[in-house]
């Protein structure tokens, strides 16, 4: 489980100082092409990503599943790190997205990870949770196939957010399904990110109770929450109820597995 993806190497901007303003405005202004250059955006939030996580957990050696993986920006970044890799999709126009499939991808349900339990050090999952009608479950497959002492990061977009709606934003706050009508009326065809089939409301107060169930349950225990793309002097808005569900944009979870 060492191999990158395989694919042509990325022509990115060296990444801004961690925590710091410049890299949210960098990341910011990265977002805003996440249609048009997704190669670019998802390029620099891999590298980003992988950065934040070498916070919470050593990345050498370490075998890491990463639920959603996509077409391999976060295959690279993290194998650069030493980490053994292997990634799961469920979408295979996700997984081809770059041509080739990468090495070390399986498609896959997050619901049903066919994984065996307590067998990667890191689970690891960008901007999925939102495309699951049950992401507690999947939270807790994240949970069951990492080993004692290993490390679970989630992270995704909070319904409420500016970008909750995806490509039907800013009309997802008049209503989902309208707000995929109002697109699929516009452009002819549903949305990929479509409301109620492959995009569900998923809240941080709604993962903050799944956190609290499973630290009561003697499984995990809390490492960190945070907005995703804040300076360091910013996170504490993930701590405001209602707040955080609009301002966070996007929010991060990440526990040690017990």
């Amino acid at each position: 489980m060492t191999e990158p993806s395989a694919l042509p190497p990325l022509a990115l901007p060296p990444l801004a100082r961690a925590g710091s303003l410049a890299r949210s405005r960098q990341l910011f202004a990265a977002f805003r092409v996440e249609q048009t250059d997704p190669a670019y955006f998802y390029g620099l939030l891999a590298l980003d990503s992988v950065r934040e996580v070498r916070r919470w957990c050593e990345l050498q050696d370490a075998t890491v599943l990463d639920v959603g993986g996509g077409p391999g920006y976060f295959a690279d970044a993290f194998a650069a790190q030493g980490a053994r890799y292997a990634g799961i999709d469920p979408d295979a126009g996700e997984l081809t997205a770059r041509g080739d499939v990468g090495g070390n991808t399986l498609r896959a349900s997050g619901l049903e990870l066919p994984v065996a339990d307590d067998s990667v050090d890191l689970a690891y999952s960008s901007n999925v949770l939102e495309h699951v009608p049950e992401p507690e479950r999947m939270a807790d497959e994240m949970v069951r196939i990492t080993r004692p002492g290993g490390t679970v990061v989630l992270s995704w977009t909070p319904w409420l957010s500016p970008w909750g709606g995806h490509e039907t934003a800013p009309w997802h706050y008049l209503g989902g399904h309208r707000a995929a009508d109002r697109y699929a009326g516009r452009m002819g065809r549903r949305p990929k990110n479509d409301f109620g089939r492959s995009l569900f409301a998923c809240s941080v107060g709604r993962m903050l109770r799944w956190l609290e169930a499973a630290e009561a349950s003697g499984r995990v225990r809390r490492v960190e929450v945070l907005p995703r793309y804040h300076p360091s002097w910013a996170r504490w808005v993930v701590r405001v109820p209602g707040l955080r569900e609009v301002v966070s944009w996007n929010a991060v979870l990440v526990v040690r597995v017990l």
